[in-house]
């Protein structure tokens, strides 16, 4: 008999750096998850994603991995770990934490190994070494682009410091992509994955997970104009009535198409499923439903779904959930899409709305002008609502993705109603994208943001000193947890109760049917009935006593950018 919890659970993401810093440099850290804990246990969730906090030069907050066995000194140490997750448990919380199998640093021993190595060596055959074009290999082996801006391919030099061959990174130059054909790596995963999974840990997010194995011969590929970072396209805003399809969320091109060999010849090959189904026998032989949780960004949602067939991985992140726009129709058919998709082969939908990639929900859903994923926003970005404006949406929002069926993901600091820092100094900025773009797009930095505890306590209750490794804005105060927690209508409190009401009418593990009330989203899952104004105007409210409102209701009338729960 198995609970298989991980169908209807709510996975709160922690991004370390920024969650809780215990010894006051400025740098979140394990010591500090653990002493936050009880206020997650109070939100009431039922497990932790962590972000990597593994050994890293930390040229892109940790997804640089050096060592994928041992604790980052920024963040702890193994026993700070080991402290945490007994904490976590004791607490009824399980952990889950990030694994990033397409790419290490270049830090790494066997990379340093591999550039100490000749052509053709054991060493580089761990990583995609290639010649280059040209006369004398002057040229990258193909086109292909960086997901944060700039080539793919980074020239290495020989011991007399003559240039050599070239090395393949999909993301930024200190990132090299292994070679998943290789079954040395493939055995290195599988060691790693032990070495975790003997500590305790319950499941593992999979960073890339679309972008382990290439196309055979690695053929020159153009992604389509305005496509997202991760090979998706368009952007995620408002009203499509008011916006250019770009700004509207919808896709211009899919990111991968249904027919292989269509899309990106560096996403989404289908030998990258063989791994799975290996990780997946290795992990069934542990006690506790170990899970596996795919970061991958495909089109369509079906093609999505092969990666959580019943012998491979768990969960895969619902993107084109996250990409849709606040609209009823955009909603409903991605809701139809996803219960479909997911549901053929016997696997629950995710949901999510934010996450440490993407402009955070209670600025994005409101933004009117294109944004693609993983470009950012800041000062000179148009389109950027009032923050009232963008929260009232983002907890409308909310409220309609945690009374869907299936398993719903957080990330830190939106039961706050966290915004977008767009105003961050550009000499505070630290991710790869705004460096290798020139400037041109401003990244993540703007939802990774060291999130506020008490406002009147320093880096607002982030560590005991003014310490933040990105600077905090002045607006935190307000949204501190202290001055929410107990106050009725606060964005806390109306998380606090979605996720009660969640567990208590198990409404994870509910159906949906829709139902039809003129100019909104409404469904009924179980004894509630849902009803999302995503209109301009207020619509009548059903009958039915009120369980939950994400904001003020207006007598009988439910207004515009408000989502109620109702029990006829």
């Amino acid at each position: 008999m198995t609970s298989e919890w991980w169908r209807t659970a709510a996975i709160y993401q922690i991004y370390p750096r920024s969650f809780a810093d215990a010894n006051g440099d400025g740098m979140g850290d394990l010591a500090g998850i653990t002493s936050r804990l009880g206020s997650l246990e109070a939100l009431g969730v039922d497990a932790i994603w962590l972000s990597p906090f593994y050994t890293s030069p930390q040229k892109d907050a940790g997804y640089d991995v050096a060592d994928y066995c041992d604790v980052d000194p920024r963040f702890g140490t193994l026993a700070d770990f080991d402290a945490m997750v007994a904490e976590a448990h004791a607490r009824g919380i399980r952990v889950i934490v990030d694994l990033v199998p397409n790419h290490s640093s270049d830090q790494h021993l066997w990379f340093q190994e591999a550039l100490a190595a000749a052509p053709g060596s054991a060493a580089r055959a761990r990583y995609l070494f290639r010649d280059g074009r040209g006369d004398a290999g002057e040229l990258p082996p193909n086109n292909w682009e960086s997901v944060f801006g700039g080539p793919a391919w980074t020239r290495s030099l020989d011991a007399e410091g003559r240039p050599g061959q070239w090395y393949l990174h999909l993301f930024d130059s200190s990132q090299p992509d292994f070679d998943w054909t290789n079954e040395e790596v493939r055995e290195e995963f599988r060691r790693i994955l032990r070495f975790w999974l003997d500590r305790g840990v319950d499941g593992f997010r999979v960073d890339v997970a679309h972008g382990l194995i290439k196309a055979d011969g690695l053929p020159d590929w153009t992604p389509a104009e305005g496509a997202g970072s991760m090979g998706g396209a368009g952007g995620v805003g408002g009203h499509p009535d008011t916006l250019g399809a770009e700004a509207s969320g919808v896709a211009l091109e899919p990111a991968i198409s249904e027919e292989e060999g269509d899309g990106a010849p560096y996403w989404a090959q289908e030998g990258v499923h063989e791994v799975y189904r290996d990780w997946r026998r290795l992990l069934d032989e542990y006690p506790g439903e170990r899970i596996l949780a795919a970061e991958a960004w495909v089109d369509p949602l079906s093609k999505v779904a092969k990666w959580v067939r019943p012998d491979e991985m768990h969960q895969s992140f619902n993107f084109a959930y996250l990409e849709t726009p606040w609209d009823a129709d955009a909603l409903r058919t991605v809701i139809d899409e996803s219960l479909a998709a997911f549901g053929s082969v016997g696997a629950p939908s995710t949901w999510v709305l934010s996450n440490h990639d993407v402009v955070r929900h209670a600025t994005r859903l409101s933004v009117t002008a294109a944004n693609p994923q993983g470009h950012g926003l800041g000062p000179r970005s148009k389109g950027i609502p009032t923050y009232e404006v963008g929260l009232r949406r983002a907890r409308a929002a909310t409220a309609l993705m945690l009374a869907l069926p299936g398993s719903a993901y957080l990330y830190q600091g939106e039961e706050l109603g966290l915004p977008e820092v767009i105003d961050l100094p550009d000499d505070a900025r630290q991710d790869p994208t705004w460096f290798r773009t020139d400037g041109e797009r401003y990244g993540r930095d703007g939802c990774r943001v060291p999130i506020p505890w008490e406002s009147s306590a320093p880096s607002y209750g982030f560590g005991p000193t003014d310490a933040s490794w990105l600077p905090q804005p002045d607006s935190w105060a307000e949204l501190a947890r202290d001055r929410q927690e107990g106050v009725e209508g606060s964005t806390l409190s109306m998380y606090q109760a979605a996720l009660r009401l969640r567990r208590s009418l198990s409404l994870g593990a509910g159906s949906l049917e829709w139902l039809h009330v003129d100019g909104t989203l409404a469904l009924r899952n179980g004894e509630i009935t849902v009803v999302a104004n995503t209109g301009t105007e207020p619509v009548a409210l059903p009958a039915g006593d009120v369980l939950l409102a994400s904001g003020p209701l207006d007598g009988d009338r439910l207004p515009a950018d408000t989502t109620v729960w109702l029990r006829a």
